[in-house]
């Protein structure tokens, strides 16, 4: 069993003015889609891991060596995240099915030899629906400086059967980031900062 792939597509951005001043190293963002045939449209299906596990590592790892072909290596990537939008003859669970499994995400992590857990959205839409993939340090969660969105667009999918399945990643955190991260907001307000996560 595998995925019919009807299109891949590629997003790229690259930033060398931010809020009126010039970047000393431009940001790179960029992200590589799947347009994937959804074989639970249309119908309940009551258990989705036959496809999960057949489709998550064939996505995973096509969207990884691309993506990481676009960043020059997959080591330059600092922040990622991933997103799925499924078309309107489909369910949100459709979306989160072939994201949230580490069949598919574990791949990309991996790769960028990460320690973060992938950010992400899932959504449902038309064709030319907004695709928004939140993105943070792949090492460092409270990061603030990685805290990214790429957006962008297909005008013509995701089909009202089709899956559109998202990696995205970032070269760098955003130009002339000045809002402090999480970990100095909690030494000043007397918190544990030896263990952010319990706060």
């Amino acid at each position: 069993m595998k995925p019919e792939i009807r299109k891949i597509v590629s997003y790229e951005e690259e930033t060398f003015i931010e809020g009126f001043k010039s970047v000393d190293t431009p940001v790179r963002l960029f992200a590589v889609a799947a347009v994937v045939k959804n074989p639970w449209a249309g119908k309940y299906i009551e258990d989705l891991r036959p496809e999960i596990r057949a489709f998550g590592p064939i996505l995973g790892q096509l969207l990884t060596d691309k993506i990481s072909a676009m960043a020059g290596e997959a080591i330059n990537i600092e922040a990622f995240g991933k997103a799925a939008v499924v078309g309107m003859n489909g369910e949100i669970e459709h979306a989160s099915a072939l994201i949230h499994t580490l069949h598919f995400g574990n791949i990309f992590r991996e790769a960028v030899q990460a320690k973060s857990f992938l950010s992400f959205t899932n959504t449902r839409g038309p064709a030319n629906a907004p695709i928004s993939v939140p993105m943070m340090d792949k090492n460092d969660g409270g990061r603030r400086s990685h805290y990214l969105t790429l957006q962008f667009n297909i005008p013509d999918a995701p089909g009202p059967d089709e899956i559109v399945v998202v990696l995205g990643g970032s070269t760098g955190g955003r130009p002339h980031h000045r809002i402090g991260d999480r970990y100095q907001e909690l030494k000043e307000l007397g918190h544990d900062i030896e263990n952010p996560a319990a706060v």
